[in-house]
């Protein structure tokens, strides 16, 4: 969409400020979820897709991270009553019973809205949610926590999400027998 930037300010050298917001890679996005990344996770509480078979599409995919508001300051008025000084919006870390903590991330505004309506999606790669969280301390990766079929990403396949690896099928690629697989490959070191 053009726009008129006759109206612009110039800096301290005559020229014209134009500002411009790059375009974070999903400007089409509608919200709705890969159909591939559906499938495979679908797949996978039904038991038909090994772990390998969700990370191979899902490292692919955009993700929604959900941002919440979180009070910053509270103020007192006359009658001791709180009113909000100051709000953030902050990504959100769930802690396990165990002390563990994730981020969550979905994989459509459906899913997200199941767990929070009022959540606002931040649309990201699969590999920046992950270095989201391992930048957290987050010890996962939780992907549409609310259903239908939620998946986690941790330990060792976190990490390699976080920095730039791959994971590529290996062997024959039929099935999920003996001869096939998945495994990672690292970033080129040139």
């Amino acid at each position: 969409m053009p726009h008129d930037h006759a109206d612009a300010q110039p800096d301290s050298a005559g020229e014209a400020l134009v500002r411009t917001i790059p375009d974070p890679g999903f400007a089409d996005d509608s919200g709705a979820a890969d159909p591939r990344v559906r499938r495979a996770l679908d797949d996978h509480r039904a038991g038909t897709a090994s772990s390998g078979a969700v990370l191979s599409v899902l490292q692919d995919a955009r993700l929604l991270v959900p941002v919440v508001a979180v009070l910053g300051e509270v103020e007192l008025d006359e009658q001791g009553l709180a009113h909000d000084k100051s709000s953030d919006m902050a990504a959100v870390l769930v802690r396990a019973a165990d002390g563990s903590t994730g981020l969550l991330a979905f994989t459509s505004t459906e899913t997200m809205a199941r767990w929070d309506p009022q959540a606002r999606p931040v649309p990201v790669t699969a590999a920046t949610a992950a270095t989201a969280a391992v930048q957290d301390g987050a010890e996962a990766l939780l992907v549409d926590l609310a259903g239908p079929a939620t998946y986690v990403v941790d330990g060792d396949d976190l990490a390699r999400l976080a920095s730039g690896w791959r994971l590529v099928a290996i062997g024959d690629g039929v099935g999920d027998g003996a001869g096939a697989g998945h495994g990672w490959i690292g970033p080129s070191t040139e």
